[in-house]
């Protein structure tokens, strides 16, 4: 098992992270708020998890060891794979994941992507003696009340793929309508969404 990797960072893209090990570019799968973290020529430590599929190896990555044992742990519920797992965990802290399941919060799982009314009261059932408790004293309910704001976390996230904060600038502007819209509607800005239409938006600028 790849327990971590550790070098500087040879690229960064929407969901994908590469850092370069011993001359070897590692592809690792993120979720946002990791990926925003990240920059371009430095020094980064990312915990690991590797998923073997018999037509494929995928290498996850994560901010650290306990994001890591999360994810792997909400595999171990039914339904629940890899990629739904990240989304879990994108859209919430591994605490407030521990928090939603240990007080029964079937709507802090049905704002993931993915996850319905049954599948959330699904999981309840079976992460419940999973998880545990949360390890923090004060926790957020999700990533948005951790993290900076979703224009905060998006300008980041540019700036680390290489584009000037101008250019980051009007990117975030252009999608400002996008994540407007998904407030008004009930939800919260999906960072990865807006990520990919703010490059669609620069790529076409350029």
């Amino acid at each position: 098992m790849i327990a971590f990797v550790s070098g500087p960072v040879a690229a960064v893209a929407p969901d994908t992270a590469v850092i370069e090990v011993g001359g070897v570019g590692m592809a690792l799968q993120c979720t946002p708020a990791t990926l925003a973290g990240l920059r371009v020529g430095q020094q980064s430590r990312l915990a690991t998890s590797l998923v073997v599929r018999e037509d494929s190896l995928t290498l996850y990555g994560f901010a650290d060891d306990d994001e890591r044992q999360v994810f792997e742990l909400l595999q171990t519920a039914s339904g629940v794979g890899p990629r739904l797992a990240q989304a879990m965990l994108a859209v919430h802290s591994p605490d407030a994941l521990r928090l939603a399941v240990s007080t029964g919060d079937e709507k802090a799982l049905t704002a993931v992507p993915g996850i319905g009314k049954k599948g959330a009261q699904r999981l309840l059932l079976e992460l419940k003696d999973r998880l545990g408790e949360p390890l923090g004293s004060a926790v957020p309910s999700a990533r948005s009340a951790a993290a900076p704001g979703w224009s905060d976390q998006l300008h980041t996230a540019l700036v680390g793929l290489g584009y000037a904060t101008r250019e980051a600038d009007e990117a975030v502007a252009a999608v400002t309508p996008q994540a407007e819209e998904a407030v008004a509607a009930g939800g919260k800005p999906q960072v990865a969404q807006l990520l990919r239409a703010a490059l669609q938006t620069l790529n076409r600028t350029r």
